[in-house]
Parts: structure tokens; C-alpha cells; sequence
């Protein structure tokens, strides 16, 4: 395992800023996620939000590069349809130059390994996981750490919850029930340097790869391994996926395994749409999933 580069114990100002800017604007995505079709003005999503026009409009471009008429416009489902139109192309292309392999996967430049069949069975058994709360670009992040690398990555969401510390807990506990016999041990110093390589572009760099330890079945970790082959600003469908890894009928089976999908983000099972370009349910909540989807359309106009 390559050795990351210390962090500070504190998340940067950047990560700070971005998550106190989504807080503020989720609210908007939520509302964009129900009535994209009627493309609503930005002075209708400024009402919604209790905002001005200006002061909605200058989050939204800190937050996303992206103006909030622009991330609507990557909302809509000719955008995902372009997305799906694109993907076969720039898929194709990433495998024909190699990247299927542990080299530069996507973006994140990540390289990655897969426990054992006999690791994987004994869920966890023996094993200890660091793990630990940090802001990122799209709320508060839980974060697991593995001896060998990366192996957790999920979201913290107060809605439904009494609390951030109630909500804390019913994350992790979403986390652990991956691996009910592996020790958990609170470490945010050790869980630090991921969050910065996963939040931060400018980390993401190919001569020093994340690495991610992919914790399933047989068949989970090979579905797992085919959307890291995903590239940012292209998508993918279930049927798709489950061609790619030689299941063609295994569309329903594949899209639980997305579901499962520990390294939320780094894994970026948020690239998935449904087979007529729908933004489809996501483990983390559907208006996240859109915020990323926004956010990574601002990365590549």
C-alpha cells in the first residue's frame, strides 16, 4: 500500500465552505428533483430556499462552478440521455487503453484490491476498522479506513433523525452491518488523508492512486470494479453493467450489488440511470445523488 500524505486533523476551509454551501442548497435540489420538468425560474427556486436570486445564484457557482439554471439543465433527462448516449463510447475507449486494469480507474485515480473469498466470509472477523466524521462537498462523510486501504465511504443525514449524534449513529451502524464481526474503532486522524484525496481534485493525482479495498462477494466486487470504469460526466445503466461483466440477465441482481456498494462516491455507483435516462433511487438519498451528478457536471463543461 502506497503511504498517503499526513493531513490536518481539521477538514480544509474548502471542504468547510462547500459542505456549509450544500446545506444550503440542498434544499433547492430536492425541490429541482421533483419539478425539473417544469423548469422552474431561478426566482422560483430562490423562493423556495427563502433566498435572493443573487445570493442562490452565488452559492450554487462557489458549490457546483455551476449557475442554478445550468445545474437544472444537467438534471433533465435529455442531459441524462446524452449522458447514456456518450457512455458506450468513453467506456469502451477507457478499457481499449488499458484502465480495467489497477491503474488509473477514474477520475479519483484509484487502484484497489479485493479481500479474499475466506476474508469475506468471516465479515470481518479479526479485522479492525478505523473510521471518522469529516465535511465534505456533499454533507458530513463517514469515512472507513483498512490496514490496506480505503474501505468505507458514506453520508451523514440528520432528516428522519434526532440530532447529528443520532444521525452519526445510524450511519455507522448502516456501515457495520457490512462487516458485523470487524472491530470499529473511532480515529479520525486516521481516516483523515482519505477524505482529503477523495474531496479534494486537487488530490487526485496518478502517481500516488487511492487505494480502496472492495469488501463483498465474487459478485459484488466485480460489479464494483465495472463502475469504476465509469469516467466523470458519463453514465451507465444496470443492463449495461451487467453486460460488462458477462451477466446479461443479471440486470436486477447487478442493481442490488450497486446498492451494496460500500465506497460511495469513490465507487461511483451515482453514474448509474435507469434504462430510459431516469435518476434512479440511490442509498444516500436521490437529492444527493443529483447534487453529485450537478457538481460533476461542473467539473467537466
Amino acid at each position: 500500500m502506497l503511504k498517503l500524505e499526513e493531513a490536518a486533523n481539521s477538514a480544509s476551509p474548502m471542504l468547510v465552505q462547500a459542505a456549509a454551501d450544500y446545506a444550503h442548497v440542498r434544499r433547492v435540489i430536492a425541490f429541482l428533483g421533483e419539478h425539473w420538468k417544469a423548469q422552474p425560474s431561478v426566482s422560483e427556486m430562490a423562493d423556495h430556499a427563502g433566498l435572493s436570486e443573487s445570493h442562490l445564484t452565488h452559492l450554487f457557482n462557489r458549490w457546483a462552478g455551476l449557475s442554478p439554471k445550468a445545474f437544472l439543465q444537467a438534471l433533465t433527462i435529455d442531459h441524462a440521455r446524452a449522458l447514456l448516449r456518450d457512455s458506450a463510447s468513453v467506456l469502451d475507449a477507457s478499457l481499449e487503453v488499458g484502465l480495467s486494469g489497477p491503474g488509473r480507474l477514474h477520475d479519483l485515480f484509484v487502484t484497489h484490491e479485493a479481500m479474499s473469498p475466506g476474508e469475506y466470509k468471516a465479515r470481518g472477523e479479526g479485522l479492525t476498522l478505523a473510521y471518522g466524521w469529516h465535511a465534505s462537498t456533499f454533507g458530513e462523510a463517514l469515512l472507513v479506513a483498512s490496514p490496506r486501504g480505503l474501505a468505507g465511504l458514506g453520508w451523514v443525514d440528520e432528516e428522519g433523525h434526532d440530532g447529528q449524534e443520532a444521525a452519526r449513529a445510524a450511519a455507522l451502524a448502516d456501515m457495520a452491518r457490512r462487516w458485523p464481526r470487524a472491530r470499529f474503532e473511532h480515529d479520525d486522524a486516521e481516516t483523515a488523508p482519505y477524505a482529503q484525496r477523495v474531496f479534494d481534485p486537487a488530490c487526485w493525482r496518478s502517481e500516488q492512486p487511492l487505494r480502496v479495498v472492495l469488501i463483498g462477494s465474487d459478485f459484488e466486487v466485480s460489479v464494483w470494479r465495472s463502475l469504476l470504469n465509469v469516467p466523470l460526466g458519463a453514465a451507465t445503466t444496470y443492463s449495461a453493467l451487467a453486460g460488462r461483466i458477462g451477466k446479461p440477465r443479471a440486470a436486477r441482481a447487478v442493481g442490488a450489488a450497486v446498492g451494496r456498494n460500500p465506497i460511495s462516491f469513490v465507487v461511483p455507483c451515482h453514474r448509474v440511470l435507469g434504462a430510459s435516462g431516469q435518476l434512479t433511487g440511490y442509498h444516500w438519498g436521490l437529492a444527493r445523488k443529483q447534487a453529485i451528478l450537478g457538481w460533476e457536471a461542473g467539473k467537466t463543461k
